[in-house]
């Protein structure tokens, strides 16, 4: 009990901190690095280009090869907008539950993880215990992409990773790639009264989306047969569209928003080519032939691989372990697991919380989630 209550406190004050993707992270950062090096860990904090924010990397045990990392990362979503009954970054306990954003989303496995530092630190631990905590996961796992190429570089290769994604509690082996991109038009403006004038970049952009949901189909009837995904395809979706300053005005500029969740590789770059062949080929053409300047350009905002299920996953069956679950499951939503399996480790996404309570108004963990989260954690301490 003590421990639970010990994670609760620590969770209550990370959710005082509003690490909302679009600012930064580094207030909490600091904090973590202050509770991991208090426990005797050894700290890297690994800035961005701003300096505004960071991944804080840290071990304790032995300096040797292998290992396990426990990994989740500190951003949330913006908790803007109705639904909310109290201040999302004041924790609330009502009950058997914890609110506020970010409880199960995913600051409840990192208070977690803090709460058994004294285990931890106290263990004769005879392989590292490695602690990765990221920044703009919500955005593109951009902090877990910097996180993964240090790590190739140091040549720090721990064996297994669990990622601690609100799964509640159960075991997940797989999931798809996670691929954002915005892709913008730039035309030229004139009267609404002459639209053939002009180069209308919003009509140009709602041809795209056309395209794009005409692939969206196509990709269902490229569905592996073995598929256990649900759905069983890859799905393609369009998140955000803007452009044009007013209806009389031809749009002069605007931009689409949309991603991509392949099942397969194949798929990936399947969408990646055709988006692209219908840009260079079918509408700047048209664009250039009255604005030779015209231009679409896209932006990779983050291409993140999936993770695979593999028939050997000794990170899976520790979790199984340790947790008692029989059963490994695949879903739908992306995680950084992949970037970690693709530096040679053995990877499990599980944590406390339902996925549905994720980026929702009034978001909370459930007390006997975390108290499940502990209970695993501290199994580490018998088999590290």
């Amino acid at each position: 009990m003590e421990r639970l209550e010990s994670a609760i406190a620590i969770l209550d004050d990370l959710i005082a901190y509003p690490t909302v993707s679009s600012e930064p992270n580094l207030e909490m950062i600091v904090h973590l690095a202050s509770l991991l090096s208090e426990a005797g860990a050894h700290v890297d904090l690994l800035h961005d280009r701003t300096g505004l924010k960071a991944n804080l990397f840290a071990t304790l045990g032995p300096d040797a090869p292998g290992g396990i990392v426990l990994s989740g990362h500190t951003d949330v979503v913006p908790a803007e907008g109705a639904g909310w009954t109290s201040d999302p970054f004041t924790m609330r306990r009502d009950g058997g539950r914890l609110y506020g954003r970010g409880t199960c989303d995913m600051k409840g496995f990192i208070a977690a993880t803090l709460a058994c530092l004294p285990e931890f630190a106290a263990a004769d631990l005879r392989r590292p215990l490695h602690f990765a905590f990221t920044y703009d996961e919500e955005v593109g796992c951009l902090g877990a992409q910097q996180l993964a190429e240090e790590l190739r570089q140091r040549e720090i290769a721990p064996a297994m990773a669990i990622i601690g994604e609100p799964t509640g509690m159960r075991i997940i082996e797989g999931h798809k790639g996670c691929n954002e991109y915005t892709t913008r038009f730039s035309g030229t403006e004139g009267h609404g009264s002459a639209p053939e004038k002009g180069v209308n970049a919003a009509e140009f952009a709602a041809r795209f989306v056309h395209r794009l949901l005409a692939m969206r189909a196509e990709l269902q009837g490229r569905a592996p047969t073995d598929s256990r995904f649900d759905p069983p395809w890859s799905t393609l979706n369009i998140g955000r569209m803007h452009g044009g300053t007013a209806r009389n005005v031809i749009a002069g500029q605007a931009e689409v928003e949309w991603e991509t969740r392949p099942v397969t590789g194949a798929d990936a770059d399947f969408v990646r080519h055709s988006a692209r062949a219908f840009c260079d080929d079918i509408l700047l053409p048209e664009m250039r032939r009255i604005a030779p300047d015209a231009r679409i350009e896209t932006e990779i905002i983050g291409e993140i691989a999936g993770l695979v299920p593999m028939a050997a996953n000794e990170a899976r069956d520790l979790v199984a372990e340790l947790t008692g679950e029989t059963t490994a499951d695949l879903v739908a939503f992306g995680t950084e697991a992949g970037l970690f399996q693709a530096l040679g480790m053995s990877v499990v996404v599980c944590g406390p919380g339902s996925i549905a309570q994720a980026h929702q108004p009034d978001e909370f963990l459930e007390i006997p989630q975390l108290q499940r989260c502990l209970d695993m954690l501290m199994g580490l301490v018998r088999t590290s």
